[in-house]
């Protein structure tokens, strides 16, 4: 089994082995830590992200983005969200008690992971952050 971790490459050179390789898909996994505990926790700032960051990074929604507060307990409580693209799916879940947000972008269409891991950054005002960018293979 071969590992395709793209971690200290450029998004340059991600975007190249993507195409080189034929990957099926780049996934990007975004920890955001110490974020602005206003913006994790409004709905409509949310809603606001996920439409920049498909523009962003050229990917067309399919649908809304569902964006739903739930959580059986503190630790856990937030916003979770789900937006379809047409390649595949952005996702998040924003933890509260934390202030700490993790992202996914799942897509089939190649995307700059660093622009996109730092726009998420800027956006909810994180503190420190943590990515991880793999490709999927069969």
């Amino acid at each position: 089994m071969k590992q395709m971790v793209a971690n200290g490459m450029t998004d340059s050179e991600v975007i190249a082995k993507f195409k080189e390789e034929n990957c099926w898909g780049l996934c990007t996994s975004i920890d955001l830590k110490n974020c602005d505990p206003a913006t994790i926790r409004d709905a409509d700032k949310i809603h606001q992200f996920v439409l920049e960051l498909a523009d962003l990074i050229e990917m067309h929604r399919f649908g809304e983005p569902q964006i739903i507060h739930f959580g059986p307990c503190d630790r856990v409580a937030g916003y979770s969200m789900t937006q379809l693209i047409e390649t595949s799916l952005l996702s998040a879940h924003f933890a509260n008690d934390t202030n700490a947000a993790y992202i996914d972008i799942f897509s089939c269409k190649e995307y700059p992971p660093t622009v996109a891991a730092e726009f998420c950054k800027k956006f909810f005002g994180a503190k420190g952050m943590n990515t991880t960018v793999f490709f999927r293979t069969i």
